[in-house]
């Protein structure tokens, strides 16, 4: 009979999880409980884009910040991530995600671009009033 066991901190390589539970890290550790990102009033939508500041000082890999927080850096840094984006590479709930990415910006380390509400958008109609009209040209 084989035993299927959690892997231990002593093992080289091994991870922080258990087959049958999943993650043992829960994410209401990853965030300290917060269900809410830090700075009142910002809220991240699936589609907003998350830009490294890469002139900010707490990008380094030699700050304070958590393993997920340097997780979201990383993949900032190649190339501006949706927040859904993130959550999907992380493997992280969208919810801790967005706590992680208030943090982040409260220290300046990430931009967010937010989406342009559809009301601002140009009509259709008028686009394709604008590509006939060059089409005629």
């Amino acid at each position: 009979m084989t035993e299927d066991r959690a892997a231990t901190p002593e093992q080289p390589g091994s991870q922080w999880y258990d087959s049958e539970a999943g993650p043992l890290v829960r994410p209401y550790a990853m965030t300290g409980g917060r269900t809410e990102s830090r700075p009142a009033g910002v809220r991240f939508d699936l589609i907003a884009l998350v830009t490294l500041d890469t002139g900010a000082p707490g990008t380094g890999a030699d700050t304070a910040l958590g393993p997920e927080h340097r997780a979201l850096v990383e993949l900032c840094r190649a190339e501006t991530q949706s927040v859904a984006e993130l959550a999907a590479d992380t493997d992280l709930p969208v919810g801790v995600v967005r706590v992680l990415l208030g943090d982040l910006l409260e220290l300046g380390c990430v931009t967010v671009s937010r989406p342009v509400p559809p009301a601002h958008l140009p009509d259709e109609r008028i686009l394709r009033e604008v590509i006939d009209g060059l089409r005629a040209l």
